[in-house]
């Protein structure tokens, strides 16, 4: 399968099955370099169990699937070295500190120790952590440690950051904060994949794609479904597809 050049991934019939049980029934769609793309869908819907795949975390069942150029069947490493992940679960270490975390990401994402303690005091300032940096991850509130999460998955400046319910648990102001967070790293060129069970977050994607049951159900602009399915924002039209 040939990949454009502006689509950093590629997706062609993937399936994934647990036995008799089909959790991605044949999942078609790309993603540009450079844009937010939106995976959503209720709890169970095969988000995650994707979302592994395009990871080079899972294999497949079958399908064509390219991620930063590479095939997920036999690039799997390649694809690892391009990619950032924060998982839905937190993803930093409790009893290390924040720099320490930091540290320990870096390492293995095999930057040099000049480069890792530049940039972890750009981080820190950008944060406004500087002052807490030897405070254990345990101690800090839950906003802080996502946005450093966050932070710490995209300090390798990765190709793509995957995104797996990131503001699960957190204020409304601080998840405002995150995707302004993720709106200023795709500026800088890394390309956003995000899955969510919040329907307004899509408002902050360029694309979304909902799935229901295992299948992409719809997948356009925020504004493009709501015009196509006559709703006011976008659980209206979740609601829509999830009832259909």
């Amino acid at each position: 399968m040939t990949t454009a050049p502006e689509h950093i991934i590629e997706v062609k019939e993937m399936v994934k099955k647990f036995g008799s049980f089909v959790a991605n029934d044949r999942l078609t769609f790309h993603v540009e370099r450079g844009e937010i793309f939106g995976f959503l869908g209720a709890n169970g819907a095969g988000k995650t169990t994707a979302i592994r795949i395009l990871c080079g975390l899972s294999y497949p069942t079958s399908g064509e699937i390219m991620v930063a150029g590479h095939n997920v069947y036999n690039e799997r490493e390649k694809i690892k070295r391009k990619i950032g992940y924060m998982s839905q679960k937190f993803s930093l270490y409790e009893d290390l500190t924040l720099s320490e975390n930091i540290r320990l990401y870096a390492g293995i994402y095999r930057l040099g120790r000049r480069e890792i303690s530049s940039r972890e005091q750009q981080l820190l300032k950008r944060l406004d952590l500087s002052h807490i940096r030897n405070k254990l991850i345990r101690d800090i509130p839950l906003g802080w440690k996502q946005k450093l999460a966050f932070s710490v998955a995209i300090f390798h400046k990765p190709a793509i950051v995957f995104l797996d319910e990131p503001t699960g648990g957190v204020d409304p102001i601080t998840r405002r904060q995150f995707w302004e967070m993720i709106h200023d790293a795709t500026l800088e060129g890394i390309t956003a994949f995000v899955t969510t069970h919040y329907m307004d977050e899509a408002e902050y994607c360029d694309r979304v794609s909902i799935m229901v049951d295992g299948r992409i159900e719809a997948l356009d602009t925020p504004a493009s479904l709501k015009q196509q399915y006559e709703s006011k924002n976008m659980k209206e039209v979740f609601l829509k597809l999830a009832r259909s």
